[in-house]
């Protein structure tokens, strides 16, 4: 039998024709410089997808909620100035009302008060501009309009509930007429000046403060309550430190706190809160201009 084994041993290599001499080497080197390029092309891709990704990512973050460098300053210092502020501003305008026997001392108070919120809006806004807090959209309007009456109807019921006579409110008059100081004490202090000043203080400044502190030890959720929270307390708080309330209106403006507080985390933008407090504050003056008429 023939040796099978032997052959497979013995059997020289055969050189392939249709390759010259020193091509192999050749052809060995071409498809390594093949392996280089794909490696190449690996790493460019690779490269140019991490850069996608991160435009992606800076691309996206479009609202003050999720983070980003828009809110990188709104955090210790610039809560801490705002309520140090507003602290100095209380202190200064209750002295003035308490040491000053004028029947302008009042106002006078009123506007140092403003002052204190306009020094922490303007330290926090020059600082930095949270992105889309300040973005006006067509259904602001409408939350503003609906939740401010909405509002304006539960403090009615809280008022009769707490054994209120449910009668339209109404101005004191001279003679029949209201007093010269009526249009800016009535209308333009309560309805434009208040709710914008209040709201980009309490709504703007110190709820994205809080809720930016928050956010990322505590998650969205708690960050989003507590803000609210900490925000409308401080909103109730200042209004009976300066005006003498009862416990519904105190109740009152607590809801109005936490409906804004809860419209501005829920949108991003503090213009609906502002126009949720203008409607709010102008009902009041509506009715109060009727009753003064009518009643």
């Amino acid at each position: 039998m023939p040796d099978n084994s032997t052959d497979a041993v013995t059997t020289p290599p055969t050189a392939d024709p249709e390759v010259p001499a020193g091509a192999e080497g050749a052809t060995s080197g071409a498809d390594t410089g093949e392996i280089g390029t794909d490696a190449t092309d690996t790493r460019d891709e690779s490269g140019t997808d991490a850069a996608a990704s991160g435009a992606r990512r800076r691309k996206g973050r479009r609202d003050w909620r999720l983070g980003g460098r828009t809110v990188a300053k709104w955090r210790e210092r610039t809560l801490g100035v705002a309520i140090v502020s507003l602290g100095a501003a209380i202190l200064i305008g209750t002295a003035i009302t308490v040491f000053v026997p004028a029947a302008w001392a009042g106002l006078a108070a009123t506007i140092v008060l403003w002052a204190g919120f306009l020094a922490g809006i303007v330290w926090a806004f020059s600082r930095s501009r949270p992105i889309g807090l300040l973005r006006l959209a067509p259904a602001d309007v409408i939350f503003g309009l609906a939740l401010g009456i909405l509002l304006r109807f539960v403090q009615g019921w809280l008022e009769i509930g707490a054994g209120g006579s449910g009668a339209l409110p109404s101005y004191p008059t001279i003679g029949g007429q209201l007093g010269t100081e009526f249009l800016f004490t009535e209308v333009v202090s309560p309805v434009v000046i208040a709710p914008v000043l209040e709201e980009l203080f309490f709504r703007a400044v110190i709820l994205v403060c809080l809720y930016t502190l928050l956010r990322r030890p505590f998650g969205k959720l708690t960050a989003g309550i507590a803000a609210a929270i900490g925000s409308s307390a401080l909103f109730v708080l200042v209004h009976a430190l300066t005006a003498s309330l009862t416990i519904d209106e105190l109740i009152s403006l607590g809801l109005l706190g936490l409906v804004c507080s809860v419209l501005v985390l829920l949108t991003g933008r503090v213009w609906g809160a502002v126009l949720t407090h203008v409607v709010y504050n102008g009902t009041f003056v509506l009715l109060a201009l009727a009753g003064t008429v009518w009643g």
